[in-house]
């Protein structure tokens, strides 16, 4: 970063912006403090803490491991936010240690008293009655052994490749004959249940599958003596790397980097807090692991399986009851005709809320309706991420099936979601699909569709643009806007720019989107400087936008401009924030929250005060790197007037001093804030929008 550049960030990094990494752990911290809440369901509680786990995992496997490299390579560099990769390593380590504390304390003081309270036990062998035992043993012999591969390691076994994330079992047996001690490993199966039940009806009982594993380690070692055991869990380097200039075929090349994969080099081992010194020894011996790349804590390892426990049908220890509504613009039409939906589109836009409007009633209906419908010529549409049975794809099959032209533009390099991907991408080229997989160098990240139908008046185009994956699964959970239009404009937009990721079309131009790599960032960047004119000039000024994400120092540096121009500027951003808010002289007008709970807040809104002629904006990108330089996002102009009140509304709950959020501080720092100034307990926001849109129905 030069100082000429952005001068207001090079003064004292480490006081004018948040180090990317650390933000996330502060994101992740939220999230566990969810799990801490008592006041929410627990059940809820439990799924939060596997949340908080899920996520810890993803950041080793990817964010840790990435800095390890640069350690090993010698890297020393200091970051925009003022870390050497050491000194990063340092913070990272120090902060990462005190959450899994927490987190192990969140569960067994709390979670898991309160959860026996409620007749849900998670139990050791020695807790199981007589009845129990027999029960588990029987799911052993018939279902659990059988899959079982204990491995041993001598001369003629090597020690056997470890996984990333798989839970183990290191045991170590004695042969009594020769006196010799051996080891050997057994893997948890991963397709089995984390838990095994033992009672069902009113008292739920469940035991982990490793102790049930161990408490049968004789029937694996038949004739050895057992020693001791332990549970350990690694961790490997993610990060996929592809040469896609290089690469002649990039799905071939997905695949191949997919593979190898499963091998990258450990970046962190979980062993349980009490394991033998020698058997520990040799895992890291035999992993290649250093101390610094121990975590110990008390059993059982891998919370994620927390999971199958918040799946426990009990009503009365989840959040209430919800269930999504068709879409306002929606409910007359029949739900059996093509036609009436496609009227309901061309006479005016569709604004959607997920989740509190159904999902499937209007995105996957629409493509759906698309396959079916004989006068639907093409269906273009991308797709980053999807759910494993998707209603889309198998729309997109049926509709290539019966002769329509289908393009789907496949993100194959989706983190975490790439080997489903490319099997979508297999079965869908086998159907006769048009699969691309957009720009070399790009990821595409835009969430269209567009349908290309014959009607009387001519040819029309019908579009969809979202903030959220075309997931039917996700849209349950994550909250998203978007929109369904037959404007005319917009429906060229939309086909210029699947023009531009299936072909050759550099320089094509927008009027209601702006496209990442090209307009997005300087387009956001000019709307930020119209503010600051406008308030300069006296006209009406301020800025608010809702994201996952702001990192990116051009557009930090701009907002402080903006604040010291006295432009008010307010942020939610759910994740990562390396802007700091309310710091003297740099960023006094500028707040930020953070809003997490039932559902994940997913989508991005930009709203601009424009001198009085007020402008929103949707769509798919945060303010990142990644989002504006290396990916294909895009965001299209909201126009309709109500629709338009929809978003300001939704931003004025956001930012309404009655809810329930996390404030950022000026020095980094995160703080709760539950209840007013005067003790009145404030609004969980879900819970408001939940109600609007039930007391509108």
């Amino acid at each position: 970063m030069q100082s000429d550049t952005f001068p207001l960030l090079a003064t004292n990094p480490r006081e004018t912006l948040v180090d990317r990494e650390l933000s996330w752990l502060a994101f992740n911290e939220r999230v566990l403090e969810l799990a801490e809440d008592t006041s929410n369901p627990l059940l809820e509680r439990a799924r939060f803490l596997s949340i908080f786990s899920s996520n810890l995992d993803d950041f080793f496997m990817i964010r840790v491991a990435t800095l390890k490299r640069k350690l090993e390579s010698g890297a020393a560099k200091i970051n925009t936010a003022g870390y050497s990769p050491t000194q990063l390593m340092t913070e990272l380590s120090k902060k990462t240690q005190e959450l899994i504390d927490r987190q192990s304390k969140c569960f067994h003081e709390s979670i898991f008293p309160q959860l026996t309270n409620a007749n849900i036990g998670i139990i050791k062998w020695e807790d199981l009655t007589p009845a129990e035992r027999v029960v588990v043993d029987a799911t052993f012999k018939s279902k659990i052994f059988p899959v079982l591969t204990p491995l041993a390691v001598d001369p003629s076994h090597p020690f056997p490749y470890i996984s990333g994330l798989s839970l183990n079992l290191a045991v170590v047996v004695k042969n009594p004959e020769s006196e010799s001690e051996l080891f050997a490993r057994i893997k948890i199966p991963s397709n089995l249940p984390r838990f095994v039940e033992t009672a069902k009806g009113d008292d739920r009982r469940f035991i982990p599958l490793e102790q049930v594993i161990t408490a049968h380690i004789g029937d694996l070692f038949p004739g050895m003596e057992i020693l001791y055991y332990f549970t350990f869990r690694l961790t490997r380097n993610a990060d996929l790397e592809l040469e896609e200039e290089e690469s002649e075929d990039l799905l071939a090349t997905m695949e191949q980097e997919l593979l190898r994969r499963k091998f990258g080099p450990p970046v962190r081992l979980e062993v349980d807090k009490e394991i033998e010194h020698e058997l520990l020894q040799t895992l890291m011996d035999e992993l290649e692991v250093k101390e610094e790349d121990i975590i110990r804590y008390p059993e059982p390892l891998d919370l994620t399986g927390l999971n199958q426990i918040a799946d426990i049908d009990r009503p009365d220890l989840k959040f209430p009851a919800f269930r999504s509504q068709v879409a306002w613009d929606l409910r007359d039409v029949d739900p059996d005709s093509v036609e009436e939906f496609f009227d309901a589109i061309r006479r005016r836009e569709v604004m959607l809320h997920h989740p509190y409007e159904s999902f499937t009633s209007s995105v996957v209906r629409f493509l759906e309706s698309a396959a079916q419908d004989p006068k639907v010529l093409a269906i273009k549409q991308t797709l980053y991420r999807t759910s494993g049975d998707s209603p889309i794809v198998e729309a997109l099959i049926e509709a290539a099936e019966s002769g329509k032209q289908v393009l789907a533009v496949i993100e194959i390099r989706a983190r975490f979601d790439e080997q489903a991907n490319v099997r979508w991408a297999r079965k869908l080229e086998d159907a006769g699909v048009h699969v691309v997989y957009g720009l070399v160098g790009f990821k595409t990240h835009a969430k269209l569709s567009l349908v290309v139908r014959e009607e009387a008046s001519g040819i029309r185009r019908y579009v969809h643009i979202g903030t959220g994956n075309y997931n039917p699964k996700t849209a349950r959970l994550y909250e998203d806007f978007g929109i369904l239009s037959s404007d005319p404009i917009l429906g060229e937009d939309v086909n210029k720019l699947f023009n531009q990721l299936s072909g050759f079309a550099p320089q094509t131009s927008f009027e209601r989107l702006l496209v990442a790599p090209r307009t997005l960032r300087s387009g956001l960047l000019a709307k930020i400087q119209n503010e600051i004119d406008n308030k300069k000039a006296g006209q009406p000024a301020g800025i608010r936008m809702k994201l996952n994400s702001i990192m990116d120092e051009e557009f930090i540096n701009l907002m402080y401009q903006a604040s010291n121009a006295g432009v008010k500027i307010e942020l939610v951003v759910r994740g990562i924030c390396a802007l700091r808010p309310g710091v003297p002289g740099l960023s006094e007008n500028i707040t930020v929250r953070s809003i997490l709970g039932r559902f994940l807040e997913h989508s991005r809104i930009f709203y601009f005060t424009n001198g009085g002629n007020e402008e929103v904006w949707i769509g798919s990108a945060d303010l990142m790197h990644r989002n504006l330089d290396r990916r294909v996002e895009s965001m299209v102009r909201i126009e309709q007037t109500d629709h338009k009140r929809m978003l300001f509304r939704a931003l004025d709950s956001y930012l309404a001093p009655t809810t329930v959020r996390w404030e950022m501080e000026s020095n980094g720092d995160w703080k709760r804030i539950t209840k007013s100034a005067a003790g009145e307990s404030l609004t969980d926001l879900h819970d408001q929008v939940i109600k609007w849109y039930r007391a509108r129905g």
